[in-house]
């Protein structure tokens, strides 16, 4: 079984975030924001983060640009909102996911994003979803330090939307598919006015 853990920033300091990630064995970090920068929490940026990670000899991977949220391409938005289905049968994010599994292989990897709750956040609603499989676990790193595993996660997933865990007419993997669905149109990134013409030149 491979194990990929997740994990958000939120407002941690960097010896706290390291504690979190040295319980798990982390010893490399798989950066999925679309912009790896916080105003809040600069602690996080990109450089700043790459050089405390590799004072604990922990890799740092920039992914970004591979399974953010926030993609460059218009073929992902419609109306001005990313639309995840289509987002994830993209190339790049395929490679994404590729080089997340090639990861797994030489280190254990945790995919890190900004917020604190895996259940809102792409790094679980987007990415994990496609990640796991029979022979994958996927297990987020909470803010107290506690690892929650995916199942769990998409259990209190789909009491948040208010969701019943059986149907009549739906195999429980469906009802999973349709929260995750219904979170990714949730949590989806959507993008003013201004933003959508300046992308709309950027790829004119």
């Amino acid at each position: 079984m491979t194990t990929i853990y997740t994990i958000g920033h939120s407002n941690h300091g960097p010896r706290e975030f390291l504690d979190l990630l040295r319980l798990q064995g982390i010893n490399a970090i798989a950066d999925v924001r679309s912009s790896p920068y916080s105003r809040f929490a600069p602690q996080f940026n990109k450089s700043t983060l790459a050089a405390l990670l590799a004072q604990s000899q922990i890799a740092y991977a920039f992914l970004g640009s591979y399974l953010g949220a926030r993609p460059k391409d218009p073929l992902c938005y419609r109306n001005g909102t990313v639309d995840f289905a289509m987002l994830c049968q993209t190339d790049y994010f395929q490679d994404g996911l590729d080089r997340v599994r090639k990861g797994t292989t030489r280190f254990t990897v945790a995919l890190m994003c900004s917020e604190k709750d895996p259940i809102q956040c792409h790094r679980m609603i987007l990415v994990s979803r496609h990640l796991r499989a029979h022979d994958v676990v996927i297990k987020h790193i909470l803010e107290n330090g506690e690892c929650e595993d995916n199942r769990d996660s998409e259990r209190r997933l789909m009491d948040a939307l208010g969701m019943e865990a059986t149907d009549l007419f739906k195999t429980p993997e469906d009802l999973v598919e349709e929260a995750y669905d219904r979170q990714g149109e949730r949590i989806a990134y959507h993008e003013d006015e201004e933003a959508q013409q300046a992308r709309d030149l950027a790829y004119a």
